[in-house]
């Protein structure tokens, strides 16, 4: 129940961090202040105040990072969980089924030929 808790918040913080970020402006829209635009007159230089999308945008990115590290941890212990289970180990499945039974390969017998030689109609000589 927990773990579909953070994987709803991850997917939510995913698509949120993606909205914010192309709801923002880029950095490239303040490029002109560096060369005596109006905004190099503000109070906070040409960099300006960090915007509330920005803050939101840095909040949903810390979140999305801590529910990656959540869904991590959850893995980890569903595999711990499943080693032990008592499941095989891969390699001793694969060098199992690298051997091939030899028994259980179907031995063809001789076939007759479907016709004789004499049955056979010749090519016209030229």
């Amino acid at each position: 129940m927990l773990e579909t808790g953070v994987v709803i918040f991850h997917l939510l913080g995913a698509i949120g961090v993606v909205a914010l970020v192309l709801l923002q402006q880029g950095k490239g829209a303040d490029a002109g202040a560096s060369f005596g635009s109006g905004a190099s007159a503000t109070v906070f230089g040409s960099q300006g105040s960090s915007t509330f999308l920005s803050r939101v945008t840095a909040i949903l990115a810390t979140a999305f990072f801590i529910t990656s590290l959540g869904l991590a941890f959850f893995a980890k212990e569903k595999a711990d969980a499943l080693t032990q289970v008592g499941l095989p180990d891969p390699a001793v499945l694969e060098v199992q089924q690298a051997k091939p039974a030899v028994e259980d390969v179907p031995v063809l017998e001789e076939q007759a030929p479907a016709a004789e030689a004499a049955d056979v109609p010749q090519a016209p000589e030229q």
